[in-house]
This record gives structure tokens, sequence and C-alpha cells, in this order.
């Protein structure tokens, strides 16, 4: 089912996925592959042996084998969860093993460049072009506040001349329920 699924999100990639949303579902694939190996010495399971001890030995398997963190593990959950909905839905499964795995997600603290660091990175040179590249799009994602993603995708089009008769970049963020003017 979740190789199924994957094909079709495959097919579907720049039309109703992105390719890094296909990425964290092959991820979670490859995981529960490996999961299987380790706990049954198989490659496969029949849908109908997805119990909440599975999914227990899975959380488990994540966070102590794989290394996962918290929020890690449970992203993965989530795309595990999907699947779960979806064998439900064909009739498949008839008990929703996942519907008592409540996870907390832990805040994560992120702490702000300085100008110091941000002056440090802006008159670093590197050797090869493509770091100072990759250099240059860092620090327009800091003083934009646009993810790379974004950034990545932007066009001169969304370049526009703002009331204050300054470049503004008008653009619409990826994963966002409405569009946002930046």
């Amino acid at each position: 089912m979740f190789e199924d699924h994957n094909k079709r999100m495959r097919s579907l990639v720049g039309q109703d996925f992105e390719k890094s949303t296909l990425q964290k579902y092959e991820t979670c694939l490859m995981h529960l592959r490996d999961f299987l190996l380790w706990k049954y010495k198989a490659k496969d399971l029949a849908v109908k042996q997805i119990t909440f001890e599975l999914l227990n030995d899975f959380d488990y398997y994540l966070r102590s084998i794989r290394k996962c963190g918290n929020n890690s593990a449970i992203k993965y959950f989530k795309n595990f969860g999907k699947i779960i909905r979806l064998c439900i839905g064909n009739g498949w499964l008839i008990v929703n093993s996942y519907i008592n795995y409540k996870p907390k997600t832990t805040r994560v603290n992120r702490i702000a460049l300085s100008n110091e660091e941000l002056a440090r990175i802006t008159n670093k040179q590197f050797a090869v072009s493509r770091l100072n590249g990759v250099k240059d799009m860092f620090l327009f994602c800091c003083y934009t506040g646009l993810a790379y993603v974004d950034v990545r995708k932007l066009k001169r089009s969304e370049l526009i001349i703002g009331v204050d008769g300054e470049l503004w970049i008008m653009t619409s963020r990826q994963e966002v329920w409405s569009n946002h003017i930046v």
C-alpha cells in the first residue's frame, strides 16, 4: 500500500505535491522497510498485522535505532498514519491502531544569528564559487525571512517596485493556507 501511495504521489509531483513531500514519504517507507527487517526479519507485512504494538515498536525503532529526534519521529508517524487511513478507507483494516498514538511535539527554540555572526558569514569567502552562492542564498533567506524552497522558486517577475520606490518581493509561500505578500 505504501509503495502504491508513493508511486501515485510521484506521478503527481508538480501538480498536487512537491518533490520534497514525496521525499518525506520515500524516507518514511525506507525506515519502515528497515524496521520490518530489524523486528520481523521480513521485507513486507500484511496490512492486518498493523497493531498498536507494531506502532509502538516502530516508534521505539525510530527513536533508538535510527536516532531520530522526537519531532522527526512524529513526522514519520504522520506519514505512516496517512497510509493507515488509506488501508481503513479500503476496508483492509478494521481497527485504527493509530488512533491511540498521541505524540507531543517538542518546541524547538531556535536562536537567531547575531549581527556579528551575520557579518562574519557575509565576509566569508569560499574557494569554491558554488559555496559562495549557497552563502548568498542563505543570507538572502536570513534578511527576507523567506524559506529556501521559496527563494529557489523565486522569479524575476515576482520582484516589483513597492510604494516606497524600492524593490519588493511579491510571491506566494509554499505550503501555507493562503497567499502572503512578503
